[in-house]
């Protein structure tokens, strides 16, 4: 006879996951984050990926200027279990620049992820997770097909609005619709 046995998963809490690199077991150089209580091994930043990084940073500095804070591969507390490091996140001011606490959902105007190999787990993982806990809006770049991934209108586990910008299109944040990006100086691959 088969009974139903309950499957149990010790998760991690974000207090628990810092105490693992007090205890030595990560250092800050290891490419990890916390999602939903597990580990999560990253993929190595390639050059083409941090460029486009780099990029993006210096076009939304400079665009922005003091409207926002840039925080480029730093934590997002999105609960007690969740602590991703997004590519980007166009954050609102704040006097200390986040110094006395890490960011969390509503403090972020634009959460941006630069995908080439992660394009799967940014858009099935990260997306939904980013939506179940109402960050406002996210850009995939997908550097592979030169395009911009917009979702907007967070609702439980999806954005209600999604869409696909190509090279030649224009976009604005929903934060800032007079600040304009085309999508090839983004992408520009």
């Amino acid at each position: 006879m088969i009974t139903n046995t309950a499957v149990s998963r010790d998760l991690l809490t974000v207090d628990e996951y810092y105490s693992l690199f007090e205890a030595g077991m990560f250092d800050e150089d290891d490419r990890v984050e916390l999602i939903e209580g597990e580990i999560i091994q990253m993929t190595p930043i390639g050059s083409h990926h941090a460029g486009s990084i780099n990029r993006l940073n210096k076009l939304l500095s400079n665009r922005l200027s003091d409207r926002a804070v840039i925080s480029i591969q730093n934590p997002l507390r999105l609960s007690d279990y969740s602590e991703p490091e997004p590519d980007i996140l166009v954050l609102k001011p704040r006097v200390d620049y986040y110094a006395m606490s890490h960011p969390k959902q509503y403090d972020v105007l634009l959460l941006i992820e630069v995908a080439d190999s992660s394009i799967q787990y940014d858009r099935y993982v990260k997306v939904p997770l980013y939506a179940r806990h109402g960050v406002p809006e996210v850009w995939i770049i997908d550097l592979a097909q030169g395009k911009i991934e917009v979702c907007r209108t967070p609702e439980k586990n999806n954005y209600m609005e999604c869409t696909v910008y190509e090279r030649y299109h224009v976009i604005s944040p929903l934060a800032f619709p007079d600040v304009k990006f085309r999508v090839d100086e983004i992408v520009n691959i």
